[in-house]
Parts: structure tokens; sequence; C-alpha cells
């Protein structure tokens, strides 16, 4: 038997004053998509904005429906309508945050599992490694280089023979 280890790296930061003005921006313009928010049964307001390679600013948000699961995360509406309206584009870089009206959003969450297997197939499509920005209203904000760090030993095409 052989033991082996994953592990990644990494930043965070005490708040969005520390990040790099262009990284603020966008951290910032998350945080203004949680009001494009559909979300009437869990009170948790999830926005999404990416910058992409040919400039261009996609945001999102999370869409609700009675009829759980119906709804889309904001990294996915974000996700499908680069594929829609830039389909020859690549992610640069995502930032993610949150209002929670029910509690605290001060602190960085990650991207749920079907979210993070979206974000890998966004990855493996334009061949392109994104950062991910990550934080709530306020507080720390995590910063992660490689989204696809996030689901070690993914399923991809690759797995298909594609």
């Amino acid at each position: 038997m052989e033991v082996k280890e994953y592990s990644f790296s990494y930043e965070s930061y005490e708040s969005i004053e520390d990040l790099n003005e262009e990284d603020r921006w966008l951290l910032d313009q998350a945080r203004e998509a949680t009001q494009l928010s559909y979300a009437p049964y869990s009170n948790f307001l999830v926005g999404a904005v990416a910058l992409l390679d040919n400039g261009e600013i996609v945001s999102g948000a999370n869409q609700e429906n009675a009829s759980f699961p119906a709804g889309l995360c904001a990294e996915r509406v974000v996700l499908s309508v680069i594929s829609s309206a830039y389909p020859k584009s690549a992610i640069v870089k995502m930032a993610i945050s949150y209002l929670n009206k029910k509690g605290e959003s001060n602190k960085p969450i990650t991207p749920c599992g079907v979210c993070r297997q979206a974000l890998q197939e966004s990855i493996y499509k334009s061949g392109k490694q994104f950062r991910l920005i990550l934080s709530g209203m306020s507080g720390n904000v995590m910063v992660v280089p490689e989204a696809s760090d996030l689901l070690p030993f993914s399923f991809t095409g690759r797995d298909m023979g594609k």
C-alpha cells in the first residue's frame, strides 16, 4: 500500500481592503449581485461575478424555486450566461459573496459540490484555470488561486475519453 496526500494553498486576507484594486472591485460587484437573488425560502442570497479574458464582466445570483431543487446557485447562473453569451471566452477570476438574512455574513463560503463540478467543467472546456475570491458582506476574504483545487479527483471529459 502507498499513502498519498493531496493539499493546496490559498490566500487569506483580513478584509476586502487588503485586496488589490481589481479583486476588491470584483468582490464589491459580487456583494452587490446578492441583491439580484431570488431566495424567499432560504433567505440566503448569493452573488457571483466573473471577469472574462475578453474583458467582459458577468454577474449572477442564486434563484430558488418552490420545487426544490429546481433552483440555481449563483455560480451556475454565471456559468450559464458565459456559455451562452461568450462561448469562446474563459474566466480569469470569479468573486462570490453572500448575505445571510437569518444570520452572519462575515466569513468566506465556498461553492457547493454541484457548483464545484460545474466550475471544473468550465475549466475543462476552456483549458484555463481561474481564481476564486470568496467572502461574505464583511470579514475575511479567501482567494483560491486555482478553482479546480476545490474538487480534487474530479470527473471530466478526460474520464470519458474526450
